[in-house]
């Protein structure tokens, strides 16, 4: 009987700490999903810009 107590206990205690809980809205999900999206693409293009002007020279430098 005291595990079904404590479980009893346990999921009282979660639904409280789930109450306080501030949830983003729609409008704050989609600013962070558009900022993610745009950081993540300058960075792939940065890296694959680095990316082209090292193979460039390593290509000149083992073409001798």
């Amino acid at each position: 009987m005291s595990k079904i107590n404590n479980l009893i206990e346990f999921l009282k205690e979660a639904k409280a700490e789930l109450d306080k809980v501030i949830f983003p809205t729609k409008q704050q999900v989609k600013q962070a999903f558009i900022a993610v999206v745009i950081v993540v693409s300058v960075v792939a293009a940065y890296l694959a810009l680095i990316d082209l002007l090292m193979s460039a020279i390593v290509g000149s430098i083992l073409k001798g």
